[in-house]
């Protein structure tokens, strides 16, 4: 990706090294994304798991965990900085033509744990987007899991997970998100999974949006940007995640899509570029 002269974001919130929390039973990185797979796996939702109750700061060159924050960090946040930007420059235009304002999201970087308006959460749930707050989180080891343990590497595929995060914010402007949560409530664990999946691939198709404005208005796109996106969204399917975790799929479980949904409908954002083609809840099956 052509990144380092784009504008930064000044919706940053760097919460690294806070001293959030006790002293983790199982910290970030490998460890902890495993815990979050086995919750997903048996039936539960990553987000619920959290840690203990907010300790008082501690040294602010480390993390809840003690440990100092990687310096070598300093790139990944820059870059994050950028691709947030090129969203806050790509959404207001699209949103507009059907009556809604965007609002720019807040994106807090944090180590091993981090406070939110939907609770108290660990690394092991991955990136995740909170409504209550409108604030997209991320701890940037995320990143080197995505490459070393799930064979997704490159500016891109990192880019395609920020996007993705940004989508469910522009779900939440849309009011999508509410309607969705009023559904689930109201329905059987199966087809709360269903429109979990649906959900989660409207996100993808909103990140393909993205991508295609910032090819198309700015440039950003290198040769092989695009299959580096694809084999990010690829690696996240629930079914590339049940074959690694117990060596075979469980399609009823699934609550992101399988690899080859989630890369068909960040295609379709990034081909058709309009919100309208990403409707996955009205989409023939």
């Amino acid at each position: 990706m052509r990144w380092q002269g784009g504008r930064r974001s000044s919706n940053i919130e760097d919460r690294r090294g806070s001293g959030f929390g006790r002293p983790l039973a199982v910290g970030g990185g490998a460890a902890s994304l495993v815990v979050a797979l086995l919750v997903m796996l048996l039936g539960g939702d990553p987000s619920d798991v959290q840690v203990g109750s907010r300790s008082p700061y501690s040294d602010p060159a480390t993390g809840g965990s003690g440990r100092p924050v990687d310096p070598q960090q300093e790139e990944l946040k820059d870059f994050v900085s950028v691709v947030l930007a090129d969203t806050e420059d790509t959404w207001p235009g699209l949103l507009e033509p059907v009556g809604v304002r965007y609002v720019q999201p807040k994106l807090v970087l944090f180590s091993d744990a981090v406070q939110s308006a939907c609770g108290a959460q660990q690394s092991a749930v991955g990136p995740f987007y909170c409504p209550g707050d409108q604030r997209v989180y991320l701890d940037l080891t995320f990143f080197n899991e995505l490459e070393s343990r799930f064979g997704a590497p490159g500016d891109f595929g990192r880019a395609y997970v920020v996007a993705h995060e940004v989508g469910h914010h522009v779900q939440n402007l849309l009011g999508t998100s509410q309607k969705v949560q009023s559904l689930r409530r109201r329905t059987s664990e199966e087809q709360a999974n269903q429109l979990s999946v649906l959900t989660e691939l409207q996100a993808d198709c909103f990140a393909g949006i993205w991508a295609r404005h910032a090819q198309q208005e700015r440039d950003m796109l290198e040769p092989g940007d695009i299959e580096e996106g694809l084999g990010a969204a690829s690696a996240v399917g629930d079914d590339t995640l049940q074959k690694r975790a117990r060596g075979h799929v469980v399609p009823e479980s699934f609550t992101h899509g399988s690899a080859a949904q989630r890369m068909t409908w960040f295609k379709r954002g990034l081909e058709q570029g309009t919100l309208e083609a990403c409707d996955t809840f009205n989409a023939r099956r």
